[in-house]
């Protein structure tokens, strides 16, 4: 139970009656001491009440969905019960959730014995990560103002907010070096046109995979197994770097909230925040996002806090495992670029499309474009200017050199428009010979 500041003003005016009282005539002390019980009568008529403000309240906390992307809607609703015979004339709800801009504190008043009350929450999106949803603080008092109560139901709940995305209606395909004919010779666990043979059914296959000639034949049940589809993978990788991204101050966006959510679609566009991995982390996710669409095997790869490696596969769950991985990436990580592709480079077919998504101005960036076309891949080159984020260099230099290459090059500053500048990117057709460019 808290104090109120109110209680302070109440004891000077308790203490003022009784000294009025002393100092008065005795016929007058009569009228002040009954003011003077009347207010301790009050004091204690207070101090019970919020005493027994809460009892019998809870409060629940549901929404349909925990999984939402950066420029939805979040909707959650809020249920105050109150299961006591007593009524409670208002309660206060504050969210102290961690997400930002957070639209679920609210007041209530007149909720009856046995009764309840709800109401809705919604949040626009603005920041990728993990929120708990709650804890929530119920409080409410006396009519008087003099004491509150509060009590904290902790979270049990989490919201995770994927990245920022796009929906790219065109970005450069590079052909791969196998666009179709035999079968590269790699088990895939995907349904593909080209089978490799069979094998035992065990616990967990699909029944629809069994091989029934064979299955007759061996009186037992057999399993087809499958091959990886020609078509070259795509490999997305994302500089982490620490020092490398550059991250402004910026306002806050809860101006965009507002009451009328019943105009709104359900997912609005959002200025990115002034920080060059975020624009870095909305490239990968949008890029992803095309291919998967595409019917491409995507792999990722990324060093935030500690590498992250996630296998080329096809379909919405390998989509769902790239955009989660990419809501929870800081730019922390402590191996360059350059070093991931030099690890990785052996696991990726040859063929295979890399995109490289950075915002660092170094040279390092030409020798790792070098290092993929001698290796017979196909890079696609996504520069986060750093300039127009207020650094002292900028990478339009370097985006010519590596044009020169014949590499496709989309380079993105500050403010722009993100679905327009991937779709700019020019495509370039690779020089002969696996395009070997003497950097010297």
């Amino acid at each position: 139970m808290t104090v109120q500041k109110t209680f302070l003003g109440y004891l000077i005016l308790l203490a003022a009656v009784f000294v009025a009282g002393f100092l008065s005539e005795p016929q007058n002390a009569y009228v002040f001491n009954r003011i003077g019980f009347l207010l301790v009568f009050i004091g204690l008529v207070s101090l019970g009440w919020t005493a027994l403000s809460l009892r019998g309240i809870e409060i629940r906390r549901t929404s349909r969905v925990h999984r939402q992307q950066v420029g939805q809607i979040f909707e959650e609703r809020f249920e105050i019960i109150n299961q006591s015979r007593l009524g409670q004339l208002w309660l206060e709800i504050r969210d102290q959730t961690d997400m930002p801009a957070k639209r679920g504190s609210k007041v209530v008043a007149n909720i009856g014995p046995h009764q309840y009350r709800s109401y809705y929450s919604r949040t626009l999106l603005t920041q990728r990560g993990s929120f708990t949803l709650g804890p929530t603080a119920i409080s409410s008092g006396d009519p008087f103002g003099l004491f509150s109560k509060q009590t904290i139901f902790q979270a049990d709940k989490t919201l995770v907010v994927l990245p920022y995305m796009v929906n790219l209606q065109s970005f450069p395909s590079l052909p791969g070096r196998l666009p179709g004919g035999r079968a590269l010779r790699r088990k895939s666990l995907e349904v593909t046109p080209y089978a490799a043979g069979v094998r035992e059914y065990v616990p967990g296959d699909p029944l629809s995979r069994i091989h029934w000639r064979t299955t007759a034949r061996k009186d037992k049940l057999m399993v087809k197994e499958f091959e990886q589809d020609p078509q070259a993978d795509v490999w997305i990788l994302l500089d982490a770097l620490m020092g490398v991204h550059i991250s402004l101050p910026h306002e806050n966006l809860e101006n965009q909230q507002r009451e009328q959510f019943w105009v709104l679609p359900h997912r609005i566009e959002v200025p990115l925040p002034p920080d060059t991995f975020e624009y870095a982390v909305s490239a990968a996710a949008s890029i992803a996002n095309f291919y998967i669409l595409e019917g491409r095997s995507v792999g990722f790869a990324s060093d935030g806090r500690h590498l992250t490696v996630i296998p080329a596969e096809r379909g919405e769950r390998q989509l769902g495992k790239i955009l989660e991985t990419c809501a929870f990436l800081k730019p922390e990580g402590k191996v360059p670029l350059l070093g991931i592709l030099e690890g990785q480079a052996n696991q990726i077919a040859r063929g295979s499309t890399v995109v490289l998504i950075s915002a660092s101005s170094s040279e390092n960036m030409v020798v790792a474009v070098d290092i993929l076309l001698r290796r017979d891949l196909r890079p696609i080159v996504i520069l986060i200017d750093p300039g127009s984020f207020g650094s002292a260099v900028d990478s339009a230099l370097l985006a010519e050199r590596i044009r020169q290459y014949g590499v496709p090059v989309s380079l993105i500053h500050k403010d722009d428009s993100l679905q327009a500048a991937l779709e700019s990117s020019l495509v370039h057709t690779p020089q002969p010979g696996g395009g070997q460019v003497n950097t010297a």
